[in-house]
C-alpha cells in the first residue's frame, strides 16, 4: 500500500499493454508503478513492493516472466501474481503455472471488466 491505496506493479515489453494497464487500474484508484523488461521489473518490485503484479509471459526472452517470478520468490514475494499471456491453452504446456505459484493468467488481449473483477476479490 502506498498512501492507503493498492500498488500493482505491471511488466511488459509492449507499451500499449502498459499503457491499457495504466490508464483502467489508475482510474480505479490504484498505483501503478511499470516496466519494460523482467530486469526493469525486478528493480521497480525491490522499491514499490507491490500488492499485486501483472507480468508478461514472453518478453526480451521467451522465459523472461518465469524467471521473474522466480527471482521474487526468492526474494520471499507474498504479493499475489497474475501472468499476461498471448500463448493461449498453451500456457498449461509451456509452464508449470502451479509450480510458479500464480494467482491466474490473463489473456492478451486483457478484458477490463475481467480484469478488474478479478484484482478487487484479490486485493479485497
Amino acid at each position: 500500500m502506498q498512501d492507503g491505496q493498492h500498488v500493482i506493479l505491471c511488466i511488459d515489453d509492449d507499451p500499449d499493454i502498459l499503457s491499457f494497464l495504466k490508464i483502467v487500474l489508475e482510474a480505479e484508484g490504484y498505483v501503478v508503478p511499470q516496466a519494460s523488461s523482467a530486469e526493469d521489473g525486478l528493480k521497480v518490485y525491490k522499491e514499490t513492493k507491490p500488492d499485486l503484479l501483472i507480468v508478461d509471459l514472453m518478453m526480451e526472452e521467451v522465459d523472461a516472466g518465469t524467471n521473474f517470478i522466480k527471482e521474487i520468490q526468492v526474494l520471499g514475494n507474498e504479493a499475489p501474481i497474475f501472468m499476461l499471456s498471448s500463448a493461449g491453452d498453451n500456457l498449461n504446456m509451456a509452464t508449470d503455472i502451479s509450480a510458479l505459484g500464480l494467482s491466474g493468467v490473463f489473456q492478451k488481449p486483457v478484458d477490463r471488466d475481467q480484469l478488474l473483477t478479478v484484482i478487487r476479490a484479490k486485493l479485497a
